[in-house]
Parts: C-alpha cells; sequence; structure tokens
C-alpha cells in the first residue's frame, strides 16, 4: 500500500521542548555546588584562648609606595629609601623576629614595580606576616 503524500507536513516542537526543560531541570538540581573558600590556600592565624606570646616590645613595620619617578618612592618608617637600603633594614628586622608585622600601604597611582620591589625584600628576608593597603 503506498503512503498518500501530504500536503504540508508540520513537526510538533512541543514534546522536545519539553524533554529539554526536564533536563535542565534535572542538572540544576543535581549539580553539586563547590565550594570555593575550602579550595583558597590562605594563611589564616589560628584561634587562641589567651592572648599571643609575643612581646609588648615588638615593632610594627610601616612601608608606604607612593608615585614619583619611574620607579615610584619608597618610605620606610616615615623616612625615604631605596630598594637596597629597605632590604638592610628588613634584614635586620628579621634577625630579632621573623614575625614582625610588615604593613605596606601603596597608593592606587604608585607603580606596581615598587610593590613587588617591597614584597621581594620582606619574601628574601623571610618576612611573611605583611598587610597590603591601598592609600
Amino acid at each position: 500500500m503506498a503512503r498518500k503524500p501530504q500536503d504540508d507536513p508540520k513537526l510538533d516542537m512541543t514534546p522536545m521542548i519539553d524533554v529539554v526543560f526536564e533536563l535542565i531541570i534535572f542538572f540544576v538540581v543535581t549539580i553539586k555546588q563547590e565550594d570555593m573558600f575550602t579550595k583558597l590556600n590562605a594563611n589564616r592565624p589560628a584561634p587562641s584562648a589567651a592572648k599571643s606570646d609575643s612581646n609588648s616590645d615588638d615593632i610594627t613595620v610601616n612601608i608606604e609606595i607612593m608615585p614619583g619617578g619611574a620607579n615610584g618612592v619608597i618610605w620606610y618608617n616615615k623616612r625615604k629609601t631605596d630598594k637596597e637600603e629597605l632590604d638592610r633594614n628588613l634584614r635586620e628586622i628579621a634577625r630579632t623576629s621573623k614575625k614582625t608585622p610588615i604593613i605596606v600601604k601603596a597608593s592606587e597611582f604608585s607603580p606596581h614595580k615598587a610593590l613587588v620591589d617591597v614584597l621581594d625584600c620582606c619574601y628574601k628576608n623571610e618576612l611573611f606576616s605583611v598587610s597590603i593597603f591601598t592609600i
């Protein structure tokens, strides 16, 4: 028996759209969200019940990076300095205590090279308690 040719065949898309929506709902419901914060490699201080064991005479090193020149201007404890002198000062600090807090304040217009130089000096002298702020 021969089939009768249709004049205008139409494809009904409703069932296909229903299946696609059901698949989307299935994948949205069954997807496992990864917790990105558990995979961050950040050193956080351990909680302690008592005050820290640090001496009351510990100093805080303040380093400011300001715009100026090709490499910026570095201020070490409110005194203008260069990379070599900063390295010597940080070496002296590292001899007394490797846990000395270092606060680096960088102007938003200062060159990045100056910040990298300061961080390199800290890392080279094994001073890892560094906080960075913008001013």
